[in-house]
């Protein structure tokens, strides 16, 4: 599959008669909202959980330099917070844009914080696309995070603000956490 997923991911599903759909945001949609919204709410997705194995050659790192961006990766029992938003259809224009890089629109349950539950939209990077990077030691995850920088900005500051979100979400993420430890040793060690 070629990583540009624009057209794969607006041939996928008719919005015809639909006034609005759930969008579940696990990365940067958490806290880069860029995007008109109607509701927005903490929830979560089972089975998945969140890694940094998606290159990133358009947004976080360049085609020589790529950057590490989360995608989800199917595991029995995982939960997976995040934020859920109610958009209109129209919105995907954007976001399938946005997350044009490898990322695929698939449909998932969401639960709320309250338990109840809605059927939603969720990007996620698969590993038969072009820019997946897949599983690495953390510390070398890390010193290519601290290395790469891209058109969105340094991929650093994607880390350190997603964790900074999961965090204010009182979401538990080791291995996020993990590499947020070794970039600010790794900065701590430098000066």
């Amino acid at each position: 599959m070629s990583a540009n997923t624009i057209e794969h991911n607006r041939n996928r599903y008719n919005f015809a008669g639909v006034e609005s759909v759930w969008l579940f945001g696990y990365g940067s949609l958490i806290y880069k909202v860029d995007f008109p919204f109607l509701e927005q709410r903490p929830a979560s997705i089972r089975g998945w959980e969140r890694r940094f194995w998606q290159g990133s050659h358009d947004h976080r790192g360049t085609p020589e330099q790529p950057g590490r961006v989360v995608t989800l990766i199917e595991k029995p029992g995982a939960v997976c917070k995040g934020m859920a938003f109610r958009v209109s259809p129209n919105v995907f224009e954007h976001l399938d844009v946005r997350e044009k890089n490898g990322y695929l629109r698939l449909s998932t349950t969401l639960t709320f914080d309250d338990g109840s539950h809605a059927e939603g939209l969720v990007y996620i990077a698969t590993e038969d696309n072009e820019a997946f990077l897949g599983h690495a030691p953390e510390a070398d995850i890390a010193r290519q995070i601290a290395a790469a920088s891209g058109p969105s900005g340094p991929n650093a500051e994607y880390l350190l603000r997603l964790a900074d979100s999961l965090r204010a979400l009182g979401a538990d993420c080791p291995h996020t956490f993990a590499l947020e430890a070794h970039l600010r040793s790794a900065d701590s060690g430098d000066s």
